[in-house]
């Protein structure tokens, strides 16, 4: 582990890592500032965004979750379908290109939008069905649907599972925690290129579970569940994406050399540095002053990364059992959905262990973004 930090950062940052992850970091924050916001008996969130004071949840189909993939939370507790029941009414058989199919991932990028990542799959580890796997744009203004940006059989491949989104301008990155792989996507004309398919840093290496309750999560096959890339950040100034797979390590690569699409792709693997060996994380938020928020899944605690390579544990309560995509927001408050993850059924034989109700909390944060 040591000697993939240490070609990232200076020795006595390696150490304050190691000695963070270890639990050494010292804790902050109080259980009791940990504010539940909602609750569920049907739905399970694994994503949220805010905007105005206006909560949007989302959840993936295969999780057992019931009721709408994406949601506007109601003033009385309520969540009623977003955009439209429409978008929301899709079943298995009919037309995947106008519906959400299964929705994973939800973000803004800060021009009035809020986009959706749909797999494309009803199945946990499907394949897309086609026309099914897209980004989709609603307008916050307006609440409609603005535009759909189909994810083409050349993109979402059999076994691909799109996964989470980040936005540099007009363009926009995307894992593949499926086949593993970055999407990189020209919002200008909507055409999309595969880049570091197969690397190293897409990969979910052997070896690294992720343990909670004391055991690894196991696939729906018995074996130890690995995800690919999934989590992925851009820094502050936009220069650098930070990616990984659900287990780590983290790894970066700069945004202008994704952008170029003459860069062979050997030459684009080997401009690829290790960034940071973090544990098996839920879900991370990159502030504005370049701290890195994620959910430690083993310790059920929220944990922060700062620009000195310095891991703080924020909090710890075991309500936070797999946090997953924290979201900040202008309000300088963390939102955190707990979808509890490794409870629902596909990951127990078909039982789910789901501890209801599932909840979506809200965390101040003491420092400036």
């Amino acid at each position: 582990m040591s000697s993939i930090l240490e070609r990232a950062m200076p020795r006595r940052d390696v150490l304050a890592v190691l000695a963070a992850g270890m639990g050494c970091g010292p804790a902050v924050g109080r259980p009791d500032t940990l504010a539940p916001v909602t609750e569920s008996r049907g739905m399970i969130w694994n994503a949220v965004a805010v905007d105005r004071g206006r909560v949007f949840v989302a959840g993936s189909r295969w999780t057992g979750s019931q009721g709408p993939a994406l949601g506007l939370l109601e003033t009385d507790g309520t969540v009623r379908p977003y955009p439209d029941t429409a978008w929301n009414g899709w079943a298995r058989g009919a037309e995947p290109a106008g519906a959400l199919v299964s929705v994973n991932a939800i973000h803004m990028n800060g021009r009035g939008g809020l986009w959706a990542v749909d797999t494309g799959s009803p199945d946990f580890g499907g394949d897309p069905l086609p026309g099914g796997a897209k980004l989709v744009r609603i307008d916050l203004t307006t609440d409609r649907v603005s535009r759909v940006v189909p994810l083409g059989p050349q993109i979402a491949r059999p076994g691909s599972y799109v996964d989470d989104v980040r936005f540099r301008g007009e363009m926009a990155y995307l894992t593949d925690a499926g086949r593993p792989g970055l999407i990189v996507l020209d919002l200008r004309d909507g055409t999309a290129r595969r880049v570091l398919d197969g690397h190293p840093s897409t990969i979910a290496p052997e070896g690294r579970a992720a343990v909670l309750d004391g055991q690894p999560v196991r696939a729906p096959d018995g074996g130890v569940l690995r995800v690919h890339v999934d989590p992925l950040e851009l820094t502050p100034d936009e220069s650098w994406l930070l990616y990984g797979p659900l287990t780590g390590p983290w790894s970066r690569i700069e945004t202008r050399l994704l952008d170029d699409s003459f860069i062979p792709p050997a030459e684009l693997g080997a401009r690829v540095e290790p960034w940071a060996d973090l544990p098996p994380v839920g879900g991370t938020a990159m502030d504005g002053n370049g701290d890195l928020y994620f959910t430690d899944l083993a310790e059920d605690t929220l944990k922060r990364l700062d620009r000195d390579s310095r891991i703080t544990t924020m909090l710890r309560d075991l309500r936070l059992h797999w946090a997953d995509a924290p979201f900040i927001g202008a309000d300088r408050n963390i939102w955190l959905p707990v979808p509890q993850m490794d409870r629902v059924a596909l990951f127990n034989g078909g039982q789910s262990r789901t501890r209801w109700p599932v909840q979506l909390f809200r965390l101040p944060l003491n420092r400036p973004g």
